[in-house]
């Protein structure tokens, strides 16, 4: 992968990051259980997407940094939102 690939995916990654911490705020803002619901999987899904791209870039701390999160956002979803 040269510099500008690079330099593409770790946008990306940003970009995934960014998206899931929106989502993950949204929950909170949600009027109904279904829209926090809503909220959660498309976090989970920008998490497990940006953990997906760490690893083919080969970002070790951060590929931990992001699974840390997921399970943060998870623990949160189950003691705050779960009927």
């Amino acid at each position: 992968m040269n510099e500008d690939e690079q330099r593409t995916k770790r946008a990306e990654l940003a970009s995934l990051r960014d998206r899931g911490e929106k989502a993950y705020d949204d929950m909170y803002k949600a009027h109904s259980f279904r829209d926090a619901n809503v909220s959660y999987s498309d976090a989970k899904e920008f998490f497990y997407e940006a953990i997906r791209l760490a690893e083919v870039l080969g970002a070790a701390d951060e590929v931990n940094s992001l699974r840390n999160r997921l399970e943060h956002i998870k623990a949160v979803f189950r003691s705050q939102f779960s009927q």
